[in-house]
């Protein structure tokens, strides 16, 4: 995966919620704003 360029929009992406539905950024694009908060956790 290559890196995204500071000042670019973020690429389209899926991933689970807390319920098990699958959400894409790309349902909220144009309707709401998003936060991107990427952790690596604790090991």
């Amino acid at each position: 995966m290559a890196r995204v360029a500071v000042h670019t929009p973020a690429p389209d992406f899926a991933l689970e919620d807390f319920r098990g539905r699958t959400v894409r950024l790309s349902d909220y694009r144009g309707k709401k704003a998003v936060v991107l908060v990427f952790n690596r956790g604790f090991m």
